[in-house]
């Protein structure tokens, strides 16, 4: 079912997009690093739930393995601002 919005756009289709993109074994295995990075981040008392801070890992890491990549606590503005420029619409 394709919901119409008010500008004339269409709705996301969340489950193709999983489907395309969230799904693939890599993501999911960058998707893990970025939780094991969280997780670490809360079992050495950095972060707490609710906080609004996120686990910044320093450098363009566009492509290949976040698990050695280092790592610091940005609030959440500070992560949205500092992120690399992507080519997409807008």
């Amino acid at each position: 079912m394709v919901e119409h919005l008010r500008n004339g756009e269409t709705a996301r289709d969340y489950q193709k997009e999983y489907q395309a993109y969230h799904a693939l074994p890599e993501q999911k295995k960058r998707r893990a690093e970025r939780n094991a990075a969280r997780n670490k981040a809360l079992k050495a008392g950095k972060v707490r739930k609710g906080d609004s801070k996120e686990v910044h890992h320093t450098g363009s890491h566009r492509k290949g393995s976040l698990a050695k990549v280092r790592t610091r606590v940005v609030s959440k503005a500070v992560n949205r601002r500092i992120q690399p420029k992507r080519g997409g619409q807008r």
